[in-house]
């Protein structure tokens, strides 16, 4: 498989073709070469490298951050380098899973106090009417 399509390469990695050109136009992949049709023309290092981003954005990883544990910012990053990013990654997933579990108990808390019956008053509407996004979100 050393010769692989655009096509070939979304399927194997799971990355729409668009974005697959995205990520060329942004510098993140290199501009693989083209054949004498100008069709592009793919080799495992492509792979592997999609691969790579795929599986750093799947994590949740910035582009940026994606970018800089590649090298393409300035040279290749450190062990320490890579690990200080992926701690600061680590604490903004913790933060956002804690505010998931405080809008979690919110709307528990509002859903159980519905009756569900067929008058126009519902606590849920009253709930949510009081409280400001960053209340219901910090609670």
């Amino acid at each position: 498989m050393s010769d692989i399509t655009i096509g070939r390469l979304s399927s194997a990695t799971g990355v729409k073709i668009e974005t697959i050109r995205y990520y060329e136009k942004i510098g993140i992949m290199p501009d693989p070469p083209r054949s004498v049709g100008k069709q592009r023309i793919y080799n495992p290092s492509h792979l592997a490298r999609l691969s790579f981003i795929k599986r750093s954005r799947d994590l949740g990883f910035a582009l940026d951050a994606v970018r800089s544990m590649l090298g393409l910012n300035d040279e290749a990053p450190s062990c320490a380098e890579v690990h200080a990013l992926t701690t600061a990654h680590l604490s903004e997933v913790r933060k956002k899973i804690a505010d998931l579990k405080r809008l979690e108990r919110t709307l528990s808390v509002i859903t159980k106090e519905c009756a569900r019956g067929d008058t126009p008053d519902c606590p849920i509407i009253d709930a949510l009417s009081l409280l400001c996004p960053t209340e219901v979100v910090h609670r």
